[in-house]
């Protein structure tokens, strides 16, 4: 890393130690606790693979041991497969507090034959109402796929095996809160949500198709690790190989990945709060520069 990049970081974020970025691969006895569930989250082949289930009584979620001040994560999920009805499978960043900062996938469950809807959202401060929403262009309960966050000082980016499906860039020069400040540990859980999930509400939560089972491998973070201690964030990696671990830290937006996002949001975005007139008569200052 240069001195220049040193200082400019440094600049944006004074509790920063910058060694070099941490690398964490997934055993998911390492990297994460079950957090709720009464068991019925399951940590299985000595790590290497984690199930959260949900049935009338209760769902299930983990969480992060570590906290996070940027990264780049990735975790290969397969959601709930047939009729999934009513029921919520989510995976996100946050921190903790009314005011905290958050970055949401959600995926809508939806009857057999019918798409899974990906609901995303970024909170900034405890604001959210910053919702997308798209179809994806493959079955999502047949086999793993990889969810992705990129986040550091430039911007948010969600992607789907690699393809860009958001970007929310870092606009404070605008007047617009980007989350920088505050440590965010990474969670997933299932839950019944048959009140709003599907059709809004119409189509109820199958009970006789429990459990509901979403499964996750292959967790990767190239972060920043939050010390609560030391008030400030590592990024330290045995594993780092000249610059190229830090390329997530630095990376800008290309023509390559723009094209791809447009992409998307023309074939597969299915709601846009920048285009709903009803919620934001006058656009959100952000959607300016979508």
């Amino acid at each position: 890393m240069s001195a220049g990049m040193v200082m400019l970081l440094l600049i944006q974020i004074p509790l920063f130690t910058f060694i070099s970025p941490s690398s964490g691969r997934g055993n998911f006895l390492q990297n994460f606790n079950i957090g709720w569930g009464d068991g019925r989250g399951k940590i299985q082949n000595n790590g290497q693979l984690l199930s959260l289930s949900l049935d009338r009584n209760s769902g299930s979620g983990f969480q992060s041991k570590d906290q996070y001040l940027y990264g780049k994560l990735d975790m290969q999920l397969k959601l709930v497969p047939g009729n999934s009805a009513g029921t919520v499978t989510s995976y996100y960043l946050s921190g903790d507090g009314t005011k905290h900062d958050e970055i949401d996938y959600e995926f809508l469950g939806n009857v057999t034959g019918e798409p899974y809807t990906i609901h995303t959202n970024i909170y900034t401060g405890g604001k959210g109402g910053r919702e997308q929403q798209f179809r994806l262009w493959f079955d999502p309960t047949a086999d793993f796929h990889t969810y992705s966050v990129l986040w550091n000082p430039h911007h948010i980016i969600l992607s789907v095996d690699g393809i860009p499906i958001r970007d929310f860039k870092n606009l404070e020069a605008h007047g617009v809160d980007f989350p920088k400040k505050q440590p965010m540990r990474l969670y997933s859980s299932i839950w019944n949500a048959d009140d709003w999930a599907t059709q809004g509400g119409l189509v109820k939560t199958d009970w006789t198709r429990a459990p509901f089972v979403a499964m996750y491998k292959n967790f990767k973070a190239d972060a920043c690790v939050w010390s609560p201690k030391t008030g400030s964030a590592r990024c330290d990696s045995p594993q780092r190989s000249s610059d190229r671990g830090e390329e997530w830290l630095r990376r800008e937006w290309d023509g390559s990945s723009e094209k791809k996002l447009r992409w998307v949001h023309k074939n597969h975005m299915i709601y846009n709060y920048c285009n709903d007139r009803t919620r934001f008569p006058q656009p959100p200052v952000e959607c300016t520069f979508s």
